[in-house]
C-alpha cells in the first residue's frame, strides 16, 4: 500500500493510504493508540481495521500521530492529535471529494481522538471505537453524540473496566436519535491476541456494511 507524506499542523505526517478503484467509494480514517505507549499506525488493531475497510471497498488512510515514526512535531496530550486526525481527514477528502460516506476508526487514544473527531466534523457518517478509554478521559463533550457507531470492549480490560464503557453508551443511547450498537468480547483484555482482532475486525464490517445497506435504502426507494 503506498505511503504518503501529507501536511500536518507540527510538520509532516506519515501514513499508509489504499486508493479505492470504485468511483465515489466511501472513505474511512484509522486512528492508532497512545503514542507514549508504543502506539503507532502498525499496530495489530489498527492494522486490522485498515484491511478490512480495504477489502469493504473504502478508501482508507491511517497515520501516525505528531511525533510518532516518521511524523514531525511531539507529543501533545490528545489536543494536537486531534488536530493531526483533523488534517488526515482533509487529506483523505481532498483525494476523495466524492465520497459516498465518511468513518472514523479508533483503537484505545485512537478510540478517544476519533469520538473528539465527530464532533468537529458534522459529515462523518459512523464510527467504530475499539476499546474506548471511558475510565481516563471525560467523554461529556459527547453532548449531543452526533451520529450511530459500534463499540467494542474486552469484557477483561484491565486498565479500562467494561462497566465504565457500557455507561457511557448506555447514557449516549438515552439520546434522540442515537443507537450504539455495543460489543463485549468475552476474555479479551485491553491487548488483542491476532484471533480476538480478526473478531473485532469481523463485527466491524457486519456492523459497517449494515449501516451502509440502510443509507441505500432510501435511495432505492426514491
Amino acid at each position: 500500500m503506498p505511503e504518503v507524506m501529507f501536511a500536518g499542523p507540527d510538520g509532516r505526517l506519515e501514513g499508509r493510504y489504499h486508493h479505492s478503484k470504485q468511483p465515489n467509494a466511501p472513505v474511512a480514517l484509522v486512528l492508532h493508540p497512545h503514542p507514549l505507549h508504543g502506539g503507532t499506525m502498525n499496530n495489530r488493531v489498527v492494522h486490522g481495521l485498515f484491511e478490512r475497510f480495504r477489502d469493504m471497498g473504502f478508501s482508507v488512510l491511517r497515520f501516525n500521530f505528531r511525533g510518532v515514526g516518521r511524523s514531525q512535531g511531539r507529543y501533545d496530550g490528545g489536543i494536537g492529535e486531534i488536530s493531526d486526525a483533523a488534517a488526515a481527514l482533509d487529506f483523505l477528502q481532498a483525494v476523495n471529494p466524492n465520497a459516498s460516506s465518511l468513518w472514523v476508526a479508533g483503537y484505545s487514544f485512537g478510540a478517544y481522538v476519533g469520538m473528539q473527531l465527530l464532533m468537529r466534523r458534522p459529515e462523518m457518517s459512523g464510527f467504530v471505537s475499539v476499546a474506548l478509554p471511558a475510565s481516563h478521559y471525560d467523554f461529556g463533550f459527547l453532548a449531543p453524540c452526533p451520529c450511530n457507531g459500534l463499540v467494542v470492549h474486552g469484557a477483561e480490560d484491565e486498565l479500562v473496566p467494561e462497566g465504565s464503557v457500557r455507561k457511557l453508551v448506555e447514557k449516549l443511547n438515552t439520546q434522540k436519535g442515537i443507537r450504539l450498537d455495543y460489543r463485549v468480547l468475552p476474555g479479551a483484555g485491553h491487548v488483542f491476541t491476532p484471533e480476538q482482532t480478526a473478531t473485532i475486525a469481523d463485527m466491524a464490517e457486519d456492523h459497517v456494511q449494515a449501516a451502509l445497506n440502510r443509507s441505500r435504502m432510501p435511495l432505492a426507494a426514491d
